[in-house]
């Protein structure tokens, strides 16, 4: 399977800690497999009060986290897209809390957004996988930052582990 590193450069503060959660043995298109049944082990078994539970006021249940984490893969991933091109076009940041509102995670259910999660996950390793290292060390300007599309593939893996650990910490 194809070798993809951790980027050489550093990124956005806030971005550092998901890119230090990366393994850094070149294996990240198995990581992304194993993370993702990893996270349906983890969450399959939890009934639908658990999964709608919130550790404090204002924060998201574990199907808003899940849709949060798959949103914002899709980000990641259209980003790296148009870096991966050739797109220099400055490309703007987004906002988690307005799009995790408007996405009523908690209307649905658990098995629908796990499958959705899949898909995504399912096309963002294709995607990665048919990377040249010549596309992968190309940079764009993503919410004011210069981000090359190395980084951002490997962001996916590190904003799910980072979300992963926190469902373990606070929510089970």
């Amino acid at each position: 399977m194809k070798k993809i590193y951790k980027p050489a450069e550093q990124g956005p503060p806030y971005m550092e800690r998901y890119i230090k959660l990366v393994p850094d043995d070149g294996n990240l298109l198995i990581h992304l497999e194993d993370i993702f049944s990893e996270t349906e082990e983890l969450i399959n078994p939890l009934n639908e009060e658990k999964m709608n539970y919130r550790y404090a006021p204002g924060k998201w249940t574990i199907k808003d986290m899940l849709l949060h984490m798959s949103d914002t893969e899709r980000i990641f991933v259209y980003r790296a897209l148009r870096f991966s091109r050739g797109d220099e076009t400055p490309l703007p940041g987004f906002e988690e809390s307005l799009y995790a509102l408007n996405a009523c995670a908690n209307d649905r259910e658990k098995e629908d957004i796990l499958r959705e999660y899949s898909l995504v996950r399912e096309s963002s390793i294709a995607f990665v996988e048919s990377l040249s290292d010549e596309a992968l060390d190309r940079k764009g300007l993503a919410n004011n930052y210069s981000l090359s599309v190395r980084y951002l593939v490997n962001l996916i893996y590190g904003h799910h582990k980072h979300h992963l650990n926190i469902v373990r910490e606070r929510y089970l």
